[in-house]
């Protein structure tokens, strides 16, 4: 597996999980330092700035995944012309790059109701990452890839429960970043999820059989 922007919390917890597992993974970062947390979880860190870098470039560095799992984001204290570039521009790119690649698999982390209007007066920076998330997910539905659209609600730094609720459209809540790794493996790992884009958020149904659930209402392609 190759994890595009490894350093962010979501994929410190997939990550964490897939050593846990005994599973390799790939993790690309842009800073030297941030390497180090791929590293001591046993996996093969590549340093690659997916703002500047060719999709050629990402293409070689992810060659020989069975998946993508794109969690990178420009973060909350940057401003919208990082959002258009790393939220969607890496997005597209990484997609791209795993066309180029041969890897068939790609799982985007998106975020809960990016389809939805944004309210007026909003923060631009709002605004913008609404703008990317909901534009990269609908170049992913129109890709060639293999795809999954994982849209969790607000995350939260709590432990996981391993349980969840997931569907087409959820009401507003929370779910810890955990969960939501819990939630890419099971997708990985549910064939059934092939073009399906759901919402999640904490709730009382295990995880695997969420998935397992969602995968036969909330398909798309």
């Amino acid at each position: 597996m190759a994890i595009i922007g490894a350093h962010g919390k979501v994929a410190q917890q997939l990550m964490r999980l897939l050593y846990d597992d005994g599973d390799d993974f790939i993790g690309v970062v842009r800073n030297e330092d941030h390497a180090d947390d791929i590293y001591r979880f046993g996996g093969e860190g590549v340093l690659l700035d997916i703002e500047q870098a060719e999709p050629d470039a990402l293409a070689r560095a992810i060659h020989g995944a069975d998946a993508v799992v794109f969690a990178a984001g420009a973060g909350p204290n940057s401003g919208p012309a990082r959002k258009a570039t790393v939220d969607y521009g890496g997005s597209v790119k990484s997609q791209q790059a795993a066309v180029a690649a041969g890897v068939r698999r790609f799982i985007q982390v998106s975020a809960r109701g990016t389809d939805d209007p944004v309210a007026p007066g909003s923060d631009e920076s709002w605004t913008a990452y609404v703008a990317a998330k909901r534009d990269a997910d609908a170049e992913l539905r129109r890709s060639t890839l293999e795809w999954t659209i994982v849209r969790p609600g607000t995350l939260t730094l709590d432990d996981g429960t391993g349980f969840v609720e997931a569907a087409p459209r959820v009401e507003p809540g929370t779910i810890a970043r955990e969960d939501v790794a819990r939630v890419v493996i099971a997708t990985l790992r549910e064939p059934t999820s092939i073009h399906t884009q759901f919402e999640v958020v904490a709730g009382s149904t295990p995880i695997e059989e969420a998935i397992a659930s969602v995968a036969t209402t909330a398909r798309l392609g």
